[in-house]
């Protein structure tokens, strides 16, 4: 489910003169990658086809916000940040780039490998929509963190039904119910509640793409949370904890 989610976020970046959305097609890839889960290649299929045009709707709301103009005018690059492990450590202990950091470590992973993980196959010839589309991309381990989920089966799962709420790309959305319906069979009770859970937070929160990620890095990220109105996901920490435990009697 990790490289579902990645490979989800990454394939937000559709060509925006692919609007219309194709049921038919996302229901064959959908049964397709039921059927044998290793074809994560079919993940792309149901994306573009489920998508319409909520990449091109969400950029249109960010470059109207103030953070949106900044960035767009600045030509930042969040990434250049997040891969600069040097300056994050740099950061106020508690930060929210120092948890980033924490994060990033513990998991032996990098921002470098959501960019590898994309897929170039549809290119974006608007440069506005493009740098949106990476923003997007590079921001995702920055969710992981601020929200509380991990990067466990559950804790992905949680996280796109929260992605889906702030983007309406129904592509998300598909990708969520996938998981839903796979987690649920692997580990039964508590799973609707965590994600339901994690859509309410979705909606509830500030709106995540328009956020001045360098600003926030520096700072504690109970403030950050505060800012942002995000709350603990302790339904998903619950059910985490439960199965955790499952484990080690086993």
């Amino acid at each position: 489910m990790t490289l579902l989610l990645t490979m989800s976020l990454a394939a937000m970046g559709i060509d925006t003169k692919q609007r219309r959305m194709q049921p038919l097609v996302a229901m064959r890839a959908l049964r397709t990658l039921i059927n044998d889960p290793e074809k994560t290649e079919q993940v792309f299929i149901i994306i573009r086809a489920m998508s319409g045009n909520a990449l091109e709707n969400c950029y249109r709301q960010f470059r109207e916000t103030p953070v949106g103009k900044q960035v767009l005018a600045e030509q930042r690059q969040l990434i250049d940040l997040l891969q600069d492990r040097q300056f994050l450590r740099t950061l106020p202990a508690g930060s929210l780039g120092r948890h980033y950091l924490s994060f990033v470590e513990k998991e032996e992973i990098s921002a470098q490998g959501l960019v590898d993980a994309s897929d170039d196959e549809v290119e974006i010839t608007d440069p506005g929509l493009l740098l949106y589309a990476e923003r997007i991309r590079d921001m995702h381990d920055l969710w992981h963190v601020t929200t509380g989920y991990g990067r466990d089966t559950f804790g992905e799962a949680c996280l796109l039904a929260f992605t889906y709420a702030q983007t309406r790309n129904r592509g998300i959305g598909t990708i969520a119910l996938v998981g839903f319906f796979k987690l649920r069979k692997e580990i039964g009770s508590g799973v609707v509640a965590a994600m339901w859970q994690g859509y309410r937070a979705g909606r509830k929160a500030e709106w995540l793409p328009a956020q001045d990620w360098e600003k926030l890095l520096s700072m504690p990220i109970d403030e950050v949370r505060e800012r942002l109105d995000i709350g603990e996901p302790f339904k998903y920490h619950q059910k985490h904890a439960q199965l955790a435990l499952t484990r080690a009697l086993a």
